[in-house]
């Protein structure tokens, strides 16, 4: 199976499992899955969040996914609780279907990390 195949497969996976648990099925977007990633990381689960702190929720997730490619390194946690990240490598200029490919790999990695998928 090819690489693409292979994350292709565990994405539709990963999208079908997380969508069961969190959407009652109704299939949930990589912005979705990218914002679940931002609350686990945070560790606040049972509360509601502002929407700047929801951009921060997204922030946090995309520093974390990308963490393992060299592009950000955790730096600490801030008096709240939340994790800061700094820029170790700026990103190179991707079109959006090389982001968005980017992002699912990331997100897919992440959870293979986290054993919540195979």
């Amino acid at each position: 199976m090819s690489r693409d195949e292979q994350l292709k497969e565990r994405w539709e996976f990963l999208v079908a499992k997380l969508s069961a648990q969190f959407s009652d099925g109704d299939p949930l977007e990589l912005d979705g899955i990218v914002y679940l990633v931002g609350v686990q990381e945070l560790g606040d689960f049972h509360r509601k969040f502002k929407k700047d702190e929801k951009v921060n929720l997204m922030h946090i997730a995309i520093c974390r996914l990308l963490e393992p490619y060299g592009y950000y390194d955790f730096d600490f946690f801030d008096e709240d609780g939340w994790p800061h990240y700094k820029v170790k490598e700026q990103l190179p200029p991707l079109k959006a279907g090389e982001q968005t490919v980017l992002m699912k790999e990331a997100v897919v990695n992440y959870f293979l990390e986290k054993e919540y998928i195979v």
